[in-house]
């Protein structure tokens, strides 16, 4: 039985990890909840799977559509779809960043302005847009990935001037590391592969301490608290750090360190000292 304030809520990347365990949890609250995936979902789900492809215009419009005829309304958006990468930048090619980049930044540029026209006819809405600690600081190994994240902060805080008075949130929320499948499922610069690279003994050093903190990072059940959150709120903040503490605080403290210092910190925190 729905919940008596239940909201309609579409989650991208919604097959596992993060994006599962929100989409779940905001089910299990009585919330009408639509969890998408490029493919098909194998399991039995708590909220309603459908299909869509965040890099294809089409197969997020037509996802958007069937939300609509059966529901009339769209009330959340969690822009969660995404993926990690690996490499040094002189390994990867174009045609690997911009990839990289239709999923992170362009998948939720495309959804976004599909579900605007619907959330301004509301004359309310909320779109929740995942970023990550990456998206606060470059990492190593990870420039596309980060550049990415970057983007959606940068997209995230222009939006939401844009919307001033339409009774539309959009908010930000930067985990830190969490411990999902996103780490067997990092893409890698196909260059990376080549123990010939000038970079493969420090790409190897540093991609070990990051897939170690990934392994032992929060459960992504702490990021879906915070969603819980996000969406049960009358009016959301604009930014929710998730993640360890260590890495909480190297954002909050990021801004005040001058920038030399930070960047040594960095590289003796990811072995690269």
């Amino acid at each position: 039985m729905n919940a008596p304030h239940a909201k309609v809520i579409l989650v991208t990347g919604a097959s596992s990890g993060i994006g599962h365990a929100c989409a779940t949890d905001l089910a299990a609250l009585g919330h009408r909840v639509y969890g998408t995936s490029r493919q098909a979902f194998h399991t039995a789900t708590a909220f309603t799977p459908l299909r869509m492809d965040v890099t294809q215009e089409a197969s997020v419009n037509a996802a958007i559509q069937t939300i609509m005829e059966h529901e009339g309304r769209l009330d959340c958006v969690l822009n969660n779809s995404g993926k990690g990468f690996g490499g040094a930048v002189e390994d990867t090619t174009l045609d690997e960043a911009q990839s990289l980049f239709d999923v992170n930044f362009f998948g939720v540029v495309r959804v976004c302005r599909t579900v605007l026209p619907i959330m301004r006819e509301q004359r309310m809405g909320l779109i929740i847009n995942m970023s990550s600690i990456g998206g606060l600081m470059g990492l190593p190994y990870q420039a596309p990935y980060s550049a990415s994240k970057y983007a959606v902060e940068g997209f995230t805080e222009s939006l939401r001037l844009e919307l001033t008075g339409s009774g539309i949130h959009v908010v930000l929320v930067e985990p830190g590391d969490v411990s999902t499948a996103f780490t067997v499922n990092r893409l890698h610069a196909a260059a990376a592969a080549n123990p010939d690279s000038p970079y493969a003994t420090r790409y190897h050093r540093a991609l070990m301490k990051i897939e170690t903190d990934e392994r032992h990072g929060h459960s992504p059940e702490k990021v879906a608290r915070t969603v819980v959150k996000i969406v049960a709120a009358r009016k959301p903040g604009i930014r929710y750090l998730v993640g360890p503490f260590p890495q909480r605080l190297a954002a909050r403290v990021k801004p005040f360190l001058p920038p030399s210092l930070f960047e040594r910190l960095l590289l003796t925190y990811y072995n690269l000292g």
